[in-house]
């Protein structure tokens, strides 16, 4: 997703692109050493939802103007075994993004529907 016409565009407008790959990702713990690895998040970060909203608003961390396209994949197993920390997990992400509106950087959060795995059966598409 991170080399698709979506990210060519943000790149070729000096945006700043990220992949947060959460393959394989089932729990808090996973989803939070992922979020280390992918957004290149300091080792002593706090591993919890305020620690993330925390960081992931901070300018040092944040997105350089004129932005930053985080890109979510492989996120749909994760959603399904844990709607509950999901539903955290998005809370966080859009706060986040919230978070840039008045300064001159912004972030955006983009759920990939592609290559996340299989639609369940129930599902239309």
């Amino acid at each position: 997703m991170t080399h698709g016409p979506l990210a060519a565009m943000c790149r070729s407008a000096g945006w700043q692109v990220t992949e947060l790959d959460l393959t394989g990702v089932l729990d808090k713990g996973a989803f939070m050493a992922r979020c280390v690895r992918d957004l290149d998040l300091p080792e002593w970060f706090g591993r919890n939802w305020d620690a993330l909203g925390d960081v992931l608003g901070d300018p040092d961390w944040g997105p350089a103007s004129p932005g930053r396209l985080l890109v979510v994949t492989g996120w749909r197993p994760y959603a399904r075994a844990r709607p509950d920390e999901w539903e955290t997990a998005q809370e966080v992400l859009a706060a986040a993004s919230g978070h840039y509106e008045a300064s001159d950087a912004a972030l955006a959060v983009v759920l990939s529907l592609g290559g996340s795995d299989q639609l369940p059966p129930d599902q239309p598409g």
